[in-house]
């Protein structure tokens, strides 16, 4: 073990001296540290590459479990029937916790209740009691969100935002969709298939819509693209803050009996499925049907057709992508990201087998 650890070091001596610069200097360029120029950057680069350098991983490793273990914090919602979207980021955070447990990396999980703030308040206080090294988490209710960031700056602790952002906060690091420009998708495919004398809904169906940004958001894009492009159909708003499907169905069918010219739906969130097993019961085939994530029940729907598309942002990434981010920047002071935005994915009952989350 020492020989190896000797041999590295020789390594990085050798490449110091050939580029005439620190040892130290060296180190930062191969860990991608800032505080190198980048004429100087690329000159080490080059000589690395001509020796065919390899950092000693056993050594890194090693100096790793020197600096104790590093415990990241998780905070997303309860997954339930009616929250299974968040089974995805859990399985991408799962997925980089494998990868990562050898370094002395560990996760601990802050479950809350997306329908009540107060649980997400609660789950702040336990983390910052937790002192975890870096903290990932979705923003889903902005203001005691807003006061963990706070609190991670005032110590310096790293965090990721995932799956939303926050309107009007420069973030550290945010992965996930452009909800804006997801919002204008949705319009866009919509008008593709909807002729101009029909209307369209625009449904949001959450127990919290007020303070919820990506709804709000995606709303805003959707409006923004008719208005963009001179469209006459007229939007019509179904806002229910309650999800369970007695209540969202007999909305729609007022709402339907009220305006029979009704071309198609769109859905803010996954919800969707509620809109779909209404409109199979009553043999509305056609209305367009669009809405968001690739959970169970929407795929059962796009698959017999009662959804038409799903607007897919890759959430298993994201929680991934999140996690590893986070490891990299506290184990090799790599500089985070940003903002690293997900592709939104458009899928259809003819190229659903083959998506992944």
């Amino acid at each position: 073990m020492k020989k190896n650890n000797a041999k590295a070091a020789a390594g990085v001596k050798e490449i110091a001296r050939l580029a005439q610069v620190s040892i130290a200097t060296v180190d930062r360029v191969i860990h991608n540290r800032e505080g190198v120029s980048e004429k100087t950057k690329a000159k080490i680069q080059a000589i690395i590459d001509k020796l065919g350098y390899q950092p000693n991983v056993l050594a890194q490793r090693l100096a790793l479990a020197a600096r104790g273990a590093i415990n990241l914090a998780v905070l997303l919602p309860a997954i339930s029937s009616e929250t299974e979207f968040w089974q995805a980021p859990k399985d991408g955070v799962n997925k980089a916790a494998g990868e990562i447990r050898q370094y002395g990396v560990t996760i601990t999980y802050f479950y809350f209740d997306q329908n009540d703030e107060n649980t997400f308040e609660k789950q702040v206080k336990k983390i910052v009691r937790a002192s975890p090294q870096g903290i990932l988490l979705t923003p889903t209710f902005p203001e005691p969100a807003l006061r963990l960031i706070e609190h991670c700056n005032n110590t310096g602790t790293p965090y990721v935002l995932i799956n939303t952002d926050i309107p009007g906060y420069d973030a550290m690091s945010y992965i996930g969709p452009e909800i804006f420009r997801s919002g204008y998708l949705a319009a866009q495919l919509i008008h593709y298939g909807i002729r101009n004398n029909k209307k369209v809904v625009i449904a949001k169906i959450a127990r919290e819509i007020d303070n919820n940004y990506a709804i709000l958001r995606k709303e805003e894009g959707f409006r923004a693209y008719f208005k963009d492009h001179g469209l006459s159909n007229g939007l019509l708003t179904l806002d229910s803050l309650q999800t369970e499907y007695a209540v969202v169905s007999r909305k729609l069918a007022k709402l339907i009996k009220q305006e029979p010219d009704i071309g198609a739906v769109f859905v803010t969130n996954s919800r969707v499925s509620l809109v779909a097993r209404f409109l199979e019961a009553a043999g509305r085939k056609d209305i367009i049907l669009l809405g968001y994530d690739f959970t169970t029940d929407n795929v059962q729907y796009l698959k017999t057709g009662n959804i038409d598309f799903l607007i897919c942002e890759k959430p298993q990434e994201q929680g991934y992508r999140g996690i590893m981010t986070l490891f990299q920047h506290l184990v090799y002071s790599n500089t985070i990201e940003k903002s690293y935005l997900m592709p939104i994915d458009i899928i259809t009952r003819e190229n659903y087998i083959f998506y992944r989350n």
